[in-house]
């Protein structure tokens, strides 16, 4: 009897462990779901972002505007040549007036210049000239070489002052975004659309973030050009920036809209886009602002007129024209019944 006693005792011992396991090995995948659950997003503070921490949740929102994949277009290649790929009429121009004008302008005086050297080493050289010209002046040639630079520089200057009123005179806006450098950030406020503002930050790789705070991926732009926050425009539609600083002078430039202009503080700028192809567009501050001048880029998306629209609801904002949501309060107040007036009321309000 003692025996079977210590040997149920035994099984019992052992039997103890795995059934406590079992609740326990549960609870910490449930704390973690409910961990991810309610997990805060990260401050939108300079070096902060509001999007998750979680790269996966960030993969799932790809086709949410703000956090579209970018693509080959607005976006820098390595050992490219030539300018980048424009998606403005301004850069159109600007891009046909470099590539077909000047850059042949420059190849048929080089080649000019090239073919006298070689005429003046062979014509004029001390074995063919063993006694050297004695003239030193031609009116005629001076006359030439004084009109030709003259008029080279007009054919320059005309496609080129054409090039500045169309960057300078804006056509009317239909969105106004104003633009605000810091050391070393970029912050977008919206005053068309109920004056929010976003903080655009720099997202760094993995290897130098801790762990669970949000990094960059592929889906968010290539090293050094990432951010957290982007600027969102509508497509097709004149978008106007108020460029200014908060501290030292910036610049705020996309190549793939051409134009550039510096953020002065205590000054208000002008620049102006209207991008009809919907994409994501990087650039960078251009203007040497302090230590992390590197560590300052721009991401600009442009997505459809509907999709700009949903984004601005999704920051607080509301679109031109449309009004803002009811209070819950009042929304519940309206949404009931008026209380229907006693019958006796009405009765002696007839006989009145």
């Amino acid at each position: 009897m003692k025996l079977i006693a210590w040997a149920i005792a035994l099984a019992a011992a052992g039997l103890t462990p795995a059934a406590a396991q079992s609740p326990q090995a549960a609870q910490p995948q449930a704390a973690t779901a409910a961990e991810a659950a309610a997990q805060p997003t990260v401050a939108n503070a300079p070096g902060g972002s509001t999007a998750p921490a979680n790269p996966e949740a960030v993969a799932m929102t790809a086709t949410v505007p703000g956090h579209a994949a970018p693509t080959e277009v607005g976006v820098p290649r390595k050992s490219g040549i030539g300018i980048q790929e424009q998606v403005t009429d301004i850069g159109h121009y600007a891009a046909n007036f470099h590539n077909n004008w000047l850059l042949l302008l420059c190849v048929v005086i080089s080649l000019f210049v090239l073919g006298l050297l070689c005429l003046a080493l062979v014509k004029f050289r001390r074995g063919a000239n063993p006694t050297p010209s004695r003239t030193s002046h031609n009116t005629v040639l001076e006359v030439v070489w004084t009109l030709v630079p003259v008029l080279i520089l007009v054919a320059i200057a005309i496609p080129s002052m054409r090039l500045l009123s169309k960057q300078y005179n804006p056509p009317p806006a239909d969105l106004t975004v104003k633009v605000v450098g810091n050391q070393w950030f970029w912050t977008y406020s919206y005053p068309d659309n109920g004056g929010f503002e976003i903080v655009s930050n720099q997202l760094k790789e993995q290897k130098d973030v801790k762990p669970g705070d949000r990094y960059r991926t592929d889906k968010d732009g290539p090293p050094m050009l990432a951010v957290d926050e982007r600027m969102v425009i509508p497509a097709g539609k004149v978008v106007k920036f108020l460029v200014t600083s908060n501290d030292v002078i910036h610049a705020f430039w996309v190549p793939a809209f051409w134009s550039k202009i510096d953020a002065n503080p205590g000054q208000v700028n002008q620049m102006w886009v209207k991008v009809d192809r919907p994409g994501v567009y990087f650039g960078q501050c251009t203007e040497l602002c302090g230590a992390r001048h590197g560590y300052m880029p721009t991401a600009v998306e442009v997505v459809p007129p509907e999709q700009f629209a949903a984004w601005v609801a999704s920051k607080g904002g509301t679109m031109p024209g449309a009004k803002p949501a009811a209070a819950p309060a009042a929304a519940s107040a309206e949404a009931q019944p008026a209380a229907p007036q006693p019958a006796t009321n009405q009765a002696a309000t007839a006989q009145n």
